[in-house]
């Protein structure tokens, strides 16, 4: 079992950033590969952003790409999400995620999440 609690979120103008962080508890951080995802109102949820259990890969969703920068430490149990360039379009709840399988962007193979941390971008 692995517990999940995101923070860092908040409002930002267009154009600004924020950093998200995800902090880990219960079993060795190190043997999950970590995810995040978003919601919005009246939407799915859709993937963001991956990190491999090792640090060796990362995978990002092509509307973030270029924007965001998913990280871990393992050290300290957490892995961020670092939002540059924010759009009103990334207005949305996110979720950190935690899978013991592979690095992936399949919602139903991630075994744990957190609350949720509300990203809210004005225009």
């Amino acid at each position: 079992q692995v517990q999940l609690v995101e923070s860092g979120g908040g409002l930002v103008q267009a154009g600004g950033s924020l950093r998200l962080s995800c902090a880990a508890s219960g079993r060795t951080f190190s043997s999950y590969a970590m995810g995040w995802f978003r919601q919005a109102p009246g939407k799915e949820r859709e993937f963001v952003a991956a990190f491999s259990r090792s640090g060796g890969s990362t995978d990002y969703a092509d509307s973030v790409k270029g924007r965001f920068t998913i990280s871990r430490d393992n050290a300290k149990n957490t892995v961020y999400l670092q939002m540059n360039s924010l759009k009103p379009e990334d207005t949305a709840v996110y979720y950190c995620a935690a899978t013991t399988v592979y690095i992936t962007r399949t919602v139903s193979l991630y075994n744990y999440w957190g609350q949720g941390t509300q990203v809210t971008v004005s225009s």
